[in-house]
């Protein structure tokens, strides 16, 4: 596991930068894709390092396994589906949604396939219109998001997008609403209040723990909108933001905003975000996302430009009361991974 020295208040000390290879990573939840990418084509997706295959089996369940075949080791994400059959490119052996491999095309029909053809799944989980994946052992499940069991709320997805930035840097900034009138100038920011109010952490719920405020900000058509919301984190890179418009044209209205950050290494990432709102049920779909894309849009240049992992220890980074959340976060994070 690489190390770091690095200075901080004048003396030296040592800082571990790494997190991907940690044994505790293997047993968390990760996005790796919307349900709908995974089609009438095998899609690979990298996690950890690792690479995987993603398939649809014939009971319309997906599958996932290493992209690796067990014969030769083409990448399996190269070749086909066909009747719900995962088809290697190289020399077709054919694999069902259980990982059993069903046919090899040189043996001829009748022939005994050994076992250690098949192929080893990965859980995975359909939640919210996204794919999780969990590399290893699950400790737990993904978080429960109450309002997708809510007709009265519509859940738009918003693609899976590549960021070149650490899933550290990317959960630090979604706890974060000091940076707002800055980072955010163009959206939310104007006229925002710079001085954050004390924040008290806590557990809200059984799956997120994080802290209560009110916001006073531009909505995208300008309005002066003043938001009762909720900033929260769920271990290890999953960030809830809920929102409850206490006045302009949304009043009494509010919106669950999911941010979601899978490491494929340590310092590249993928995010989606899902939104559920009980207003604007009559909006295109890209209208509903576009003013959280560009709030998105605007965090990426930011981070893209920090580089390199957040480091864990809290005093290798100066920090003040706005930073609390984040502060837990990374207390906890860093418990997970048993440091």
């Amino acid at each position: 596991m690489a190390s770091a020295r690095v200075g901080t208040l004048g003396r030296m000390q040592l800082r571990t930068d790494t997190f991907c290879a940690a044994a505790a990573m293997r047993t968390q939840w990760y996005v790796v894709a919307e349900g709908a990418d995974v089609a009438d084509a095998p899609l690979g997706v990298t996690v950890l390092g690792e690479t995987f295959v993603l398939w649809r089996g014939r009971d319309g369940e997906v599958s996932a396994a290493p992209d690796r075949c067990p014969h030769r080791e083409a990448p399996l994400s190269q070749g086909t589906v066909t009747d719900g059959c995962l088809v290697c490119p190289y020399h077709a052996w054919s694999f069902g949604g259980d990982g059993v491999c069903l046919e090899v095309p040189s043996s001829g029909a009748g022939a005994t396939i050994p076992t250690a053809a098949n192929l080893r799944l990965v859980v995975v989980r359909e939640h919210y219109g996204l794919v999780w994946l969990c590399p290893g052992t699950p400790a737990g499940e993904p978080p429960e998001i109450p309002q997708d069991r809510d007709p009265s709320y519509r859940r738009v997805t918003a693609g899976v997008e590549t960021w070149r930035v650490s899933a550290t840097r990317m959960v630090d900034n979604f706890c974060d609403v000091a940076h707002f009138p800055y980072v955010h100038a163009g959206t939310i920011g104007p006229d925002t209040d710079p001085v954050v109010a004390p924040i008290h952490v806590e557990p809200l719920d059984d799956d997120f723990t994080g802290y209560g405020y009110t916001v006073d900000v531009l909505d995208e058509r300008g309005n002066d909108v003043r938001q009762r919301m909720s900033t929260a984190f769920h271990l290890p890179f999953v960030v809830r933001s809920n929102t409850f418009y206490e006045s302009g044209p949304r009043a009494g209205h509010d919106r669950v905003l999911l941010l979601c950050a899978t490491p494929i290494d340590d310092v590249t990432s993928l995010f989606t975000f899902v939104s559920w709102r009980n207003h604007d049920h009559e909006l295109p779909v890209e209208e509903f996302l576009a003013f959280d894309r560009a709030i998105g849009a605007e965090d990426r240049a930011m981070l893209e430009r920090v580089g390199g992992v957040l480091p864990l220890d809290p005093s290798a980074t100066v920090n003040v009361r706005a930073d609390r959340l984040s502060v837990e976060w990374r207390r906890q994070f860093a418990a997970l991974l048993g440091r």
